[in-house]
């Protein structure tokens, strides 16, 4: 029979078995060793979104309130990777063969104003200022872009985390595409 911890992953509890809870603990020092080129602050917030992605998947697999095995954290593992794209083990990175989705945030790295234009150019993939264009066409037409501007900025959120980037660029949230999106980087 073997052992339960309980243990915190990005503010969720969970309950790993205890070869589960000692690998995942060698990949988080593992990965938080080789974040490089980044300062102290980014590596914490690196670290808190991969924790927080973590603790998703943990929660996708683990639906009926099971305990958290060692295959699982290994699939986890694999499909995450490390901060330079690289797989940590001996599987390869990979999303399974899902479609990554986009989700709507503002982009705040490109805004002219709030980022409202840039994110909903990224979640549409189409050119920014044909979307800046669209925009003014509106405001100065029907005032309409006015109002549909201030509606948006006030409801889509801005993407701050490495993470929210990820999934606003249609990217999988892996460890190597956090790295690339942390403060400051891009």
């Amino acid at each position: 029979m073997k052992r339960v911890i309980e243990t915190c992953v990005g503010n969720r509890n969970f309950s790993l078995d205890e070869d589960a809870y000692t690998r995942l603990d060698e990949y988080l020092t593992h990965f938080s060793s080789r974040l490089s080129g980044t300062t102290a602050a980014q590596n914490a917030e690196i670290m808190a979104d991969l924790e927080d992605r973590i603790a998703e998947l943990f929660t996708a697999e683990t639906a009926g309130g099971r305990v958290v095995s060692l295959p699982i954290v290994e699939k986890i593992i694999a499909q995450l990777g490390m901060p330079d794209g690289s797989a940590e083990s001996s599987g390869s990175a990979s999303d399974d063969g899902r479609k990554q989705t986009r989700k709507i945030y503002r982009d705040v790295d490109n805004k002219a104003i709030a980022g409202v234009c840039s994110g909903l150019a990224l979640y549409f993939d189409v050119d920014v200022v044909l979307v800046r264009v669209a925009m003014l066409i509106a405001l100065v037409a029907w005032s309409a872009g006015f109002w549909i501007y201030l509606i948006l900025w006030i409801a889509v959120p801005k993407a701050v985390t490495p993470a929210q980037k990820c999934e606003m660029n249609g990217e999988p949230v892996t460890a190597g595409n956090m790295a690339k999106y942390s403060s400051g980087s891009k």
